[in-house]
């Protein structure tokens, strides 16, 4: 059923209701004044009803005689004339209504007396009036039962339209309230309160229901641009699709699977239809209320006669909330659209006939071409390169393509602003960090940033370790050209992820060649500390995981899980259900890894923990051994910043040749031997005797006994 808004402008199908309560009332209160003897009564309109002053406030002998003279129930405004059935405007709001909730004849009423005091105030003296209480300004189910009931078994019959499962409770249209003076009032003493949705949808008022301001927005259909994110016929078909479903009012439930938030709101601003959106984890969090503020929300999108379109459905799923999800989208009559990060879990109540629609994050031919269109709209040029290398290391959407733009823009111009004279077209560098700055939001609430300080100048391994590191970045840099160009991608049926295990003892460098690659890919490095995010109860590991994959997401960032030896270490022969969990860990954290389309990177002390099955789904396993002493000689001279003082007698290769150290001891020694030096008194200078003292103090740190050096 539709609505005609031309009809509801004025209220047709409530002002003639109205009009029916107005007779009402006016035949009430002739029967009051007839009963107590007072002149008949003019009009309903009088300013002065009751020629009695002390109505309401006070009980005389002649009351009390009234009232033992009454049939017990019986209606106080009994009339002998029939009421015709309520006159209703086809189409109109109260039509829609009732027709929706199956509501009858008599509730109508009841609304339109509950309604009255909303539009007109005299309605709360006309009220106070026959209730015979100057306080009591809100109609009762007692004044409801002797305005519309003809007989005392009349009465007691219609005191089933407010039982709990009546349609008027059962739909919370009405409310029972309750008087805080009495403490435990009788049915009848009850007050009539029509819910402020119904109120605001039966006087067509806009603007959003006031308990959904913090968890929903409304938006009115308007036309819009074209859209960019989806393929322009697979865009039509979808919208066209909704569109038709609406048009003939069909219930239609369809479910916007994947990460690419931005495509989804193209398409549903695309709709052109009045839509209601809704964040379910907003409502979740609100944990004493959420069940009834969902119910307020679907009821919402019915009198707006809007679509629903509920986003972050999978953040509830396994809550209670989400059983309550299920049962209302299955009474819902119209289009409702559901957005989530991961796959729909159906449930296990009636078919929902659910839909999923795919809306993965834009690919490398996709992400380039927005580059290309959003730098067409401004005066930036970029390379053919460095579009690639942007589109390539960056999974960004449309809008993040066009912030990006704007931040090098914005940052140009201040920087116009510093240095006039200086004014240059923006580096990669700058595009870089623009494009970083689009995402890792989520991360960083879950790991710390690593800040980036080493070059490969830094790092000192074995030929064949360097290899492997520069290989991994160059597996990183031509992703697209062997995924996409030259086809592999649809050869896989892994995950295109790409992630390596760097072993060797601590301080061998691990750590050092994260950052160096993140530095030479000019991506964001996160540290994730495998030791806190073990937990010892069984499925918490997992699911600390599997919020730190879903955060990285889109982080465009390489995540580095460091000291995995809290995860390995765990790992034994099956013995019993700890043993068997600790295993499932182990495969749940490499097929995370695996599924993460970005780099990832697991450190561990030993390689022996893993097994081959493990091995195969690792892309990279790199190893850090100890430095020999040739190396050990190149991080000594590599350690000392050239801006330090020192003195020409420093032996390098001896301190290379008779110490086993590894370059974060090295660098442990060089820092304190740069404080010795510069609180010696006799000199700011590093010399070969502060050296010397801070290698034995590094040994007592490691708990070795240090040898003098003319001992045998």
């Amino acid at each position: 059923m539709s609505l005609s808004p031309s009809k509801d402008s004025d209220l047709n199908g409530l002002l003639p209701l109205l009009q029916r309560l107005d007779y009402r009332l006016e035949s009430a209160i002739s029967a009051v004044r007839n009963s107590e003897g007072i002149a008949p009564l003019q009009t309903t309109n009088e300013t002065n009803i009751a020629s009695d002053p002390y109505r309401g406030m006070h009980i005389d002998d002649a009351e009390v005689d009234r009232l033992l003279s009454q049939t017990p129930g019986a209606p106080q405004f009994l009339t002998e004339e029939e009421l015709v059935p309520p006159w209703k405007t086809p189409g109109s709001r109260l039509a829609h209504l009732q027709h929706s909730f199956e509501l009858s004849d008599f509730d109508i009423e009841v609304i339109a007396i509950a309604l009255a005091p909303e539009l007109d105030r005299r309605y709360e003296r006309l009220y106070a009036y026959l209730q015979d209480d100057v306080r009591c300004k809100r109609p009762t189910v007692d004044l409801a039962l002797n305005l519309l009931c003809l007989s005392a078994a009349d009465r007691l019959r219609q005191r089933v339209h407010f039982a709990p499962d009546a349609p008027l409770i059962h739909h919370h249209l009405l409310y029972l309230g309750n008087d805080a003076a009495v403490s435990y009032p009788t049915l009848l003493e009850r007050q009539l309160v029509l819910d402020d949705q119904v109120i605001r949808f039966l006087l067509n008022q806009s603007g959003l229901d006031a308990q959904l301001t913090s968890s929903c927005k409304f938006q009115s259909s308007m036309p819009c641009a074209p859209q960019k994110q989806l393929d322009v016929e697979e865009q039509r078909s979808l919208i066209q699709f909704i569109q038709q479903a609406w048009q003939a009012n069909q219930s239609l439930r369809l479910y916007f699977e994947g990460n690419n938030h931005a495509g989804k709101h193209e398409v549903i601003q695309a709709l052109n239809l009045p839509i209601l959106i809704a964040d379910l984890a907003a409502i979740a969090a609100v944990k004493e209320t959420s069940e009834p503020l969902l119910k307020r929300v679907f009821r919402e999108a019915w009198f707006q006669n809007a679509v629903l379109y509920l986003e972050n459905v999978d953040t509830i799923q396994g809550e209670p909330l989400y059983s309550n999800l299920l049962k209302r989208l299955a009474e819902h009559p119209k289009v409702t659209l559901l957005s989530g990060e991961q796959m729909w879990i159906p449930g296990t109540m009636q078919p929902l006939g659910l839909v999923s629609i795919p809306f993965p994050i834009p690919n490398f031919a996709q992400r380039r071409t927005y580059w290309k269109a959003a730098l067409s709209q401004t005066t930036l040029t970029l390379h053919e390169d460095a579009l690639d290398a942007l589109a390539n290391r960056f999974r960004l959407t449309s809008d993040q393509i066009e912030d990006a733009i704007a931040t090098v823009i914005h940052q140009a111009q201040w920087q116009g602003v510093q240095e006039p004279a200086n004014i240059s077209q923006p580096t990669l560098t700058d595009w870089f960090e623009a494009a970083r700055a689009q995402s890792g939001h989520q991360l960083r609430t879950l790991a710390p940033k690593v800040q980036l300080r080493y070059c490969w100048h830094d790092l000192v391994l074995p030929s064949d370790s360097m290899s492997l590191l520069k290989e991994l970045c160059n597996q990183a840099k031509y992703r697209y050209r062997v995924y996409e160009d030259w086809g592999f991608g649809q050869k896989l049926s892994q995950g295109k992820g790409l992630n390596a295990l760097f072993y060797g003892l601590p301080g061998t460098g691990k750590t050092m060649a994260a950052e160096v690659i993140a530095q030479t890919l000019q991506l964001d490095l996160y540290r994730i500390d495998l030791s806190q995010v073990v937990s010892k109860y069984i499925g918490e590991t997992e699911k600390n995981l599997d919020r730190i994959f879903t955060a990285a997401a889109n982080s465009n960032a390489i995540l580095l899980f460091d000291e995995a030896d809290a995860l390995f270490g765990k790992r034994s022969e099956v013995q019993d259900a700890h043993d068997r969990y600790a295993n499932i860990e182990i495969g749940y954290l490499l097929q995370k890894m695996e599924a993460y389309e970005g780099l990832a990177i697991l450190t561990t002390n030993s390689r022996s923990s893993l097994d081959d099955a493990f091995v195969r789904r690792l892309q990279f396993i790199i190893e850090f051994p100890l430095p020999d002493a040739a190396e050990r000689s190149q991080i000594w001279r590599q350690v000392f910043p050239d801006q330090l003082p020192q003195s020409s007698d420093l032996e390098f290769e001896d301190l290379a040749q008779h110490h086993e150290l590894t370059g974060a001891s090295i660098r442990n020694i060089a820092l304190a031997a740069a404080f010795l030096a510069a609180a010696d008194q006799n000199g700011a200078m590093m010399t070969m005797q502060h050296i010397t003292q801070a290698v034995q103090r590094e040994y007592q740190k490691m708990g070795k006994f240090l040898l003098p050096r003319n001992s045998s």
